[in-house]
């Protein structure tokens, strides 16, 4: 599965890295370089900031699921005991 961005945040992503080899590099990258070197970020390291985020997502639900029993719990046969404790 490749990793997919939107036209504006591709293009808001070439602007990005145009700018900071303007800003922190000896040479300045053009737009079709910095599209390439998005291309290359999107397919070889992507996927690894891609896989964290499943993975945290997935302990997250997890831990709100394993919750859910404690949250949502009801005691069940509680009828008589609003009785047991009026007649004590």
């Amino acid at each position: 599965m490749s990793i997919e961005i939107s036209k504006d945040a591709r293009k808001e992503a070439v602007a990005s890295i145009e700018r900071y080899f303007k800003e922190n590099m000896e040479e300045r990258i053009g737009n079709i370089a910095a599209g390439a070197l998005l291309n290359f970020f999107l397919e070889d390291i992507g996927p690894v900031i891609y896989n964290q985020a499943v993975a945290d997502v997935q302990e997250r639900l997890q831990a709100q699921v394993a919750e859910v029993d404690i949250e949502i719990h009801e005691d069940a046969f509680t009828y008589w005991r609003k009785f047991d404790r009026a007649g004590r």
